[in-house]
């Protein structure tokens, strides 16, 4: 019976631990709401994106590329099977996020303690654990 309770079964009749399955969906979840929300944020040129903008350098034109794949990496994360489509959208979120350290990190942006540096590492680390933790079903 005890089992029963400390595993959860997939339609593939696969068993992974409950607290396996919960940690997946608790860094999955925060990484789609700040990717998502962030996607999101630069495709409508909120303030903070354009601050960010100018920091790094970019042209504004960026906020539209990035926001876009954002979001699509969010979607993709999201639904269910296309494995390599998810593959490819935790590569992107990696290397965005530590693009995105290495660019705050090369301009000098170390106010406030570097909080653009260590975010984006943070997300980028998310990125991996979420990569890491999800069930067979979701791999290739």
């Amino acid at each position: 019976m005890s089992k029963i309770v400390d595993a959860v079964t997939t339609s593939k009749e696969e068993t992974y631990p409950r607290g396996k399955v919960v940690t997946y969906w608790v860094t999955t979840a925060l990484l789609a709401f700040v990717e998502g929300s962030g996607g999101i944020g630069e495709l409508s040129h909120q303030w903070g994106t354009l601050d960010t903008v100018e920091i790094v350098e970019y042209p504004v034109y960026f906020l539209t590329i990035l926001g876009s794949w954002k979001v699509l990496g969010t979607i993709a994360i999201l639904v269910p099977g296309f494995p390599r489509l998810k593959e490819w959208a935790y590569a992107g979120i990696f290397f965005g996020m530590t693009g995105a350290a290495a660019s705050h990190a090369f301009v000098g942006d170390y106010g406030a303690y570097a909080y653009h540096i260590w975010s984006t590492l943070g997300l980028a680390i998310l990125a991996l654990a979420s990569w890491a933790l999800r069930p067979k079903s979701r791999k290739l």
